[in-house]
C-alpha cells in the first residue's frame, strides 16, 4: 500500500483541482483539464480505487463553532508494547476533541495529539478526566496554538 502509483499529467491535474475545489462536478473538472467527461470520470474512479483519493469531506472552521482553543499535546507512555499502544490508540480515537493523533519519534514523547476545545476549562476537563486516565499515559506536555501560520490540506502533487 506504500508503493506510489504512476500517474500522468491528467491525473495530477485532477488531484490538484479536487484537493482545492472538491465540489467540482465531473463536467467542470473535465472542462478544466481538457478531457471529455467519460474519461475524466474513469480517471477519478481509478484514483479512488487505487486509494490515491482516500475520500471527500467538508472543511469546517472550528472557531466558527466556538472551538477557539487548539492544543498540541505530547504524550509519553510507560511501556512501549504493541498492546499498550493499541489500547491508547483505541481510547484516543473515541475522544472527538482529538482531531489528530500521531505516533512520533525523535522526542521524549511517544504521541503528538492535536485537540480543539472551547476554552481552557474544557481543555482541563479533556486532559485531566480523559487523556491522563488512559492506561499507560505517564507524561503530558501541552502547547497552545497562538496563530496558524500555514494550514494546508492539499498534499503536493509532483509534476
Amino acid at each position: 500500500m506504500n508503493n506510489p502509483i504512476q500517474i500522468d499529467r491528467y491525473d495530477r491535474q485532477i488531484l490538484r483541482l479536487l484537493q482545492t475545489e472538491g465540489r467540482l462536478s465531473n463536467q467542470e473538472l473535465a472542462d478544466r483539464i481538457g478531457l471529455s467527461p467519460s474519461p475524466c470520470l474513469r480517471r477519478v474512479r481509478a484514483l479512488e480505487e487505487a486509494g490515491v483519493i482516500a475520500g471527500y469531506h467538508a472543511l469546517v472552521d472550528a472557531r466558527r463553532l466556538g472551538l477557539s482553543l487548539m492544543a498540541l499535546i505530547q504524550i509519553s507512555m510507560d511501556e512501549h508494547t504493541p498492546e499498550r499502544f493499541d489500547n491508547f490508540e483505541r481510547e484516543i480515537r473515541a475522544i472527538p476533541e482529538v482531531i489528530e493523533c500521531l505516533l512520533i519519534t525523535g522526542q521524549s514523547a511517544d504521541y503528538l495529539l492535536k485537540a480543539v476545545v472551547v476554552d481552557m476549562d474544557a481543555y482541563q476537563e479533556l486532559l485531566l478526566n480523559r487523556v491522563t486516565r488512559i492506561k499507560g499515559v505517564t507524561g503530558v506536555h501541552s502547547s497552545f496554538v497562538l496563530r496558524r501560520v500555514v494550514e494546508r490540506h492539499a498534499v503536493p502533487v509532483a509534476d
